[in-house]
């Protein structure tokens, strides 16, 4: 395994000064300040507003920010990466928050937080040569092949089939839910290699461009009129051998160290966020002055509740942050976080739409955050039940982390073909 990140143990307070100096300097001299205003919920969520030629400017200024040595804090040197501490990226995160830096929305999170980091766990050093280069500076954005029709939170169960032929292997099947796949450039796809084992043994990864002869992508329109997720058929897709992540038929343990990022751990946190609880929830404020509710004692109930679950949220992911740090990355431990958001968001949600009654369910179309609380609300239960249910966390928090007896399961050891032929049997 590949290590992602240098040693804080060697930084200095001064180094770290030094660091925070230069990259001030060079930030105010070469990107634009950042509005004083809030974003639009709607601008940094909503698949509309990233359109192929938004992307493009955020990729040209992604390749600014790379030839400067800000991309990649933590990422090896030899892969195109700066090679230092968590620190260092933290100060440039707080350093750079006052200017506007690249916005790929989910798609960034998916490319930087998550897939690159598994990559760089798992893949081989000739391929993250390669690869990790092209990222930094903006021209390989990666989305998640990972959940098919019949393989959604039993990730293990996937069918999509890579049959090896010489130096290169063919992938078909299906693969759904997968975000901003429309914009990505490259997709992290797992597949069964060997349905002769049982499921958790026979995934392997591949790297795969998205403009592959035979894959098609199909964006799903949602509830709330977006379409941020997509559908991709593989017909006969062909990939390099060289393109896998992880060994082929040890699949799952580059599923393990996906889900850890994926659900939050290890992600740079604002390290004041035990110590300082920050503005008493400044959107739901708003909602309350419209409604003129604001000296409601029973507004006031809510407006602290939900304040209150901002502050346990950022206090529990820094927490995740800092275990991770010491050596605690798991599956289960990281699963923490993501049961919070699955619990709490929709109930923040509807704490939005009490407050502000009428006001937070219509708008003026002139209003470009109008329908902020509504989709909000819509979209409440999706932290639920993506990337793995409340249940399935549940799961992983017991099994992993508390180190309580695993469910019994009827597939448990045996070949996915069997399980496979004998679920067909069932249902027919």
């Amino acid at each position: 395994m590949n290590d992602v990140s240098a040693s804080t143990s060697d930084t200095t307070e001064s180094d770290l000064e030094d660091y925070s100096l230069r990259a001030r300097n060079w930030l105010i001299e070469n990107l634009q300040p950042r509005a004083k205003t809030i974003d639009s919920h709607l601008q940094r969520t909503s698949a509309a507003y990233y359109t192929p030629e938004i992307m493009a400017s955020n990729r040209a200024l992604q390749r600014t920010i790379f030839e400067a040595g800000y991309a990649g804090i933590t990422w090896p040197k030899e892969y195109g990466g700066q090679g230092l501490s968590k620190l260092h990226e933290e100060v440039f995160i707080r350093d750079s928050s006052d200017f506007v830096t690249p916005d790929f929305g989910v798609l960034g999170n998916t490319t930087f937080q998550i897939c690159v980091p598994t990559m760089l766990a798992h893949s081989t050093p000739a391929f993250l040569s390669y690869f990790i280069p092209k990222v930094l500076a903006g021209e390989a954005l990666v989305c998640q092949f990972f959940s098919e029709p019949l393989a959604g939170s039993d990730l293990a169960g996937v069918r999509t089939r890579a049959t090896r032929d010489g130096d290169q292997w063919t992938l078909s099947g299906q693969k759904t839910w997968s975000t901003f796949a429309h914009l990505a450039d490259w997709g992290m796809c797992l597949t069964r290699t060997d349905w002769d084992v049982p499921k958790h043994r026979g995934l392997t990864w591949f790297a795969v461009p998205c403009n592959s002869s035979g894959l098609t992508i199909r964006r799903i329109n949602q509830i709330s009129d977006e379409a941020d997720f997509c559908e991709a058929f593989f017909d006969d897709v062909v990939v390099p051998f060289e393109n896998r992540i992880g060994e082929i038929n040890d699949g799952w343990t580059v599923t393990q160290t996906m889900l850890v990022f994926e659900r939050g751990a290890g992600r740079a946190t604002d390290g004041e966020a035990l110590t300082n609880p920050g503005l008493l929830a400044p959107d739901l404020v708003s909602l309350a002055q419209k409604a003129a509710s604001l000296g409601d004692p029973v507004v006031r109930q809510k407006l602290a509740r939900a304040h209150t679950i901002d502050f346990v949220g950022k206090s529990l992911a820094l927490r995740i942050e800092q275990r991770g740090r010491l050596g605690g990355f798991n599956p289960g431990m990281a699963a923490y976080g993501k049961l919070f958001r699955g619990t709490y968001n929709p109930i923040r949600a509807r704490i939005a739409v009490e407050i502000g009654g009428s006001a937070a369910m219509t708008w003026e179309t002139s209003d470009a955050n109008g329908a902020e609380t509504s989709l909000a609300y819509l979209n409440g239960r999706k932290s639920a039940i993506a990337g793995g249910t409340n249940e399935i966390q549940r799961n992983g928090i017991s099994e992993r982390d508390l180190g309580l007896p695993r469910e019994p399961s009827f597939d448990t050891g045996r070949p996915f073909s069997e399980v496979i032929r004998d679920a067909n049997n069932w249902t027919s």
